[in-house]
């Protein structure tokens, strides 16, 4: 489970590029519950802002302008040192898209792109820890890699973030998923998972690997049915797992991923 102490190596903030930062607010605030914050002293059309659940800071948003780039989500990890750990990115064969830099007081944070393009951040706290509400309805759940180098990845990001796993068979023979923990911690603390995908499976992204975010919810199929009546759709679901809960794979109407699930009680 995710939790708000964020210790090094738990995924900690999130946030959305996206070509139309209104309707794409106006979308997640019907299907999530969520309230959209405009940055201060702006209006609805502002390029970016807050998302927020029950008062509570729950992902950030902000205006796609990467020429060429997919909207999508970008997971940031708590690392005690950003510097320290682009040095480990560099070593271990990935690639810095952002130089670590200081966000004011709130913190610092550095993107990158793992060995065969997978993107993701960090984030060194500040004032700000990261996002105020998790593991709830509405809220980030577990984090998620596609790749096709699952052991390659797992080796990267242990490298880098201190990760260690451990492999659930899939059924059907259809593989291992490799469930996250943070370095040091208990398996209560599995907070992500790699899993293995042919290049095929990964067209969303040009065959590259990507993170999706997870969001809890009371009924999938009821958010499900607002996703549609918003404009997004479904790769794969609704669909019950056993031991995990009720799930679907989703696009919004940019086409960035996510999943919904109504976790297993207990």
């Amino acid at each position: 489970m995710i939790t708000t102490d964020y210790v090094p190596g738990s995924p900690c903030f999130l946030d959305l590029g996206t070509p139309d930062v209104p309707a794409t607010a106006a979308f997640y605030s019907a299907v999530l519950g969520w309230e959209y914050e405009p940055m201060e002293g702006g209006g609805e059309d502002m390029e970016g802002g807050m998302f927020r659940k029950d008062g509570k800071i729950v992902a950030g948003l902000g205006k796609l302008t990467e020429e060429g780039a997919r909207s999508a989500w970008m997971i940031y990890y708590s690392v005690a040192d950003a510097d320290a750990t682009t040095e480990a990115v560099t070593k271990a064969g990935g690639t810095v898209r952002v130089p670590p830099m200081d966000l004011e007081e709130w913190g610092r944070m550095a993107q990158y792109s793992d060995p065969l393009g997978g993107q993701f951040a960090v984030w060194q706290p500040g004032t700000s820890k990261g996002v105020e509400l998790v593991d709830a309805p509405g809220s980030l759940s577990w984090t998620e890699l596609y790749t096709t180098d699952a052991e390659g990845a797992k080796k990267f990001y242990g490298d880098v973030l201190g990760w260690w796993y451990s492999d659930m068979e899939l059924p059907g023979g259809a593989g291992a998923y490799s469930m996250i923990t943070p370095a040091g911690q208990p398996e209560e603390r599995m907070h992500g998972g790699v899993m293995g995908m042919t290049a095929e499976d990964l067209a969303l992204n040009g065959g590259k690997p990507y993170w999706h975010p997870v969001f809890n919810v009371d009924d999938c199929d009821a958010a499900v049915a607002r996703v549609v009546a918003g404009g997004g759709s479904t790769q794969m679901g609704p669909a019950d797992f056993e031991g995990v809960g009720r799930l679907a794979v989703c696009l919004d109407p940019s086409n960035a991923d996510f999943v919904l699930l109504k976790p297993t009680a207990g």
